[in-house]
């Protein structure tokens, strides 16, 4: 019954920790496209509350209740899907720190990445959340 409320605390953490770097990735778009620096303030305010708020909370507890989740079942961490799962999870944790210092870079220099590399960055996570999903759903090169 404890795995369950850990499990289930777990997929509400990878939601929100993905609606929260998606959108943050989706502001940064708009803001390497902003020449107003009147929105440029209100972007930056969005992108402090939504990563500080909302995202890295999301992540530390995605952390805590996966590391809960692998002290119930040890055994997982001896299959190859678990492997390239967590590779996924360390590889969108490195995602949403260079999060953090775009963040910190936009506010001084706004146009020191396009909106064009912001839209494709946009995508990684997602693709990241793929690999994810179907290495936990279908866990394939399952070891018998």
């Amino acid at each position: 019954m404890l795995y369950q409320w850990i499990k289930a605390a777990h997929l509400i953490s990878i939601i929100s920790w993905m609606a929260g770097i998606l959108y943050l990735l989706r502001l940064f778009v708009y803001h390497a496209m902003e020449t107003e620096s009147v929105v440029r303030q209100r972007l930056e305010v969005m992108e402090r509350r939504l990563l500080n708020g909302i995202a890295t909370p999301a992540m530390i507890a995605t952390f805590i209740t996966g590391v809960a989740m692998l002290g119930i079942v040890p055994d997982w961490l001896k299959q190859p899907w678990m492997h390239i799962k967590l590779t996924c999870v360390f590889a969108l944790a490195g995602i949403h720190g260079m999060s953090g210092g775009w963040r910190r870079r936009l506010i001084t220099e706004p146009t020191f990445k396009s909106h064009k590399f912001f839209r494709v960055m946009n995508e990684v996570p997602t693709l990241l959340m793929v690999i994810i999903v179907i290495m936990v759903i279908v866990r394939p090169f399952v070891k018998q």
